[in-house]
């Protein structure tokens, strides 16, 4: 590409694409997975309480992609596992992570500028896996590139595709985290990287393989630390998911569901209803109460009206006593 010899980017994608993975970029993408899987709620527990699953667990945030994409190109689930040298690797760094003294290694990781380098090393490892993914399938379906996208994709997005089973290991059922029904930002810039290196790979994007690893590359750790730094989570496809799930899936038809709905009474409706029988039920006993406070009243006045004439003799009859006694003393 004229482009990249002007800017000699040219030998900067073909150093890259000779680029060892193993040991450094493999050692940084399993710190980083590791300690994403550590950072997962009760996880912490889990590593006390049964350090095997633990294991297990981070295995499988660690060779995911290849376990699935193992399983679907009909070879072992078992042959990442084949590696003794990268399993090793892997099981030194989980039991660093989780029981180092002091918390040494995750507190040393977790410092911003270095977890900076690491993810940024983790994001390079993911061109490898998604272009080996399309590669594998390229090799036995060659004609198919919807078999070499899907094999991409779960090469370089498996962690996250296989989480749900992965949360089984550590007794967590939650279907609704499914990565279908939610894409996280590393599973869809996965799915796009596959995208372009099949296109690629089928002849059907006029670019070189190594200088699509280049811009690939700088596209996904660029996005990634910009999303460290800032704190966000929004992805950089959000605007133009959108604006294709408006013009494509959003529709403009009423639900089949209305009608249904129409027919049943609206909830105020029903709470009006439901507040006026309490009224009405709520206001008889009161009456019924005042009735009877008036009805006791009425009696009360009768028996004081009757009391009063035979009060009054009493009274007149006490008078004369008084006068009789005055006239004694005199």
């Amino acid at each position: 590409m004229d482009l990249f010899g002007l800017m000699y980017l040219d030998e900067l994608a073909q150093g890259l694409a000779n680029l060892h993975m193993f040991p450094y970029f493999d050692m940084a993408h399993y710190i980083v997975s590791v300690m994403a899987l550590r950072e997962q709620p009760g996880v912490l527990e889990l590593s006390r309480r049964s350090p095997f699953a633990c294991w297990f667990s981070s295995m499988l945030y660690c060779f995911g992609g290849a376990v699935l994409s193992g399983l679907m190109m009909a070879e072992p689930p078992v042959a990442p596992l084949s590696n003794s040298t990268n399993v090793l690797l892997a099981s030194l760094v989980w039991y660093l992570v989780f029981y180092c003294p002091q918390d040494g290694l995750y507190c040393c990781a977790a410092v911003l500028p270095l977890r900076l380098v690491l993810t940024g090393m983790k994001e390079t490892t993911r061109t490898w896996k998604v272009l080996g993914g399309v590669t594998q399938a390229h090799g036995k379906y060659k004609d198919s590139l919807l078999v070499m996208i899907a094999i991409g994709w779960a090469k370089g997005a498996g962690g996250g595709l296989i989480s749900n089973f992965e949360q089984l290991v550590r007794g967590v059922w939650k279907p609704e985290s499914n990565e279908l029904l939610k894409m996280s930002y590393p599973t869809k810039v996965t799915l796009i990287g596959a995208v372009l290196f099949s296109l690629q790979q089928t002849q059907y994007l006029p670019l070189q393989k190594h200088h699509l690893m280049l811009l690939y590359t700088i596209f996904t750790v660029v996005n990634k630390a910009r999303m460290m730094l800032t704190g966000s989570s929004s992805s950089p496809f959000a605007p133009i998911e959108s604006a294709v799930y408006q013009t494509l899936f959003s529709g403009s038809s009423p639900s089949p569901y209305s009608a249904l709905a129409s027919e049943t009474p609206p909830p105020e409706k029903k709470a009006s209803i439901d507040h006026g029988g309490a009224a009405r039920a709520a206001t008889t006993p009161v009456k019924e109460v005042r009735d009877s406070l008036n009805g006791s009243a009425s009696q009360q006045t009768r028996l004081s009206a009757a009391q009063a004439p035979q009060d009054a003799p009493e009274a007149g009859q006490e008078e004369p006593h008084k006068e009789e006694s005055c006239k004694k003393t005199d």
